[in-house]
């Protein structure tokens, strides 16, 4: 089953910041580990939420709002998409999230949809 991590309220050193290599190191064991159980889909840090852009459609017409959608004291700052046995395995390796010290993990199930599409795109047949 797949599971979305997503870190909350964590800051985390930016390049050329003292504290960078040794965070980039721990994250990268963290994605080493998630790999050798064979668990790793995929994940990245987001962008601060003042970067983000809210889309909205009302009524038949589009609403762009830059900015966070709501204020809120919980911030957003990156996923995994983790591919686990079960709930436990997930929530184990949550805890071993380095990000996990320092802000928190919110670990939910990905839902499996009969008939949704959700196969990437061709870059190959997309360039043709």
């Amino acid at each position: 089953m797949r599971y979305l991590l997503l870190i909350y309220n964590c800051k985390r050193p930016e390049p050329g910041d003292p504290a960078f290599p040794e965070a980039l190191a721990r994250v990268n064991a963290f994605a080493d580990e998630c790999r050798r159980r064979g668990a790793f889909v995929g994940g990245h840090p987001l962008r601060p939420e003042s970067t983000a852009t809210v889309v909205e459609v009302r009524g038949g017409k589009t609403l762009v709002t830059d900015g966070p959608f709501v204020e809120t004291h919980e911030h957003l700052g990156g996923y995994y998409v983790l591919d686990c046995r079960n709930l436990d395995e997930a929530l184990e390796l949550a805890a071993l999230c380095p990000l996990a010290s320092e802000g928190s993990i919110e670990v939910r199930p990905i839902a499996g949809v009969p008939g949704l599409d959700h196969r990437p795109s061709d870059p190959v047949a997309a360039a043709e």
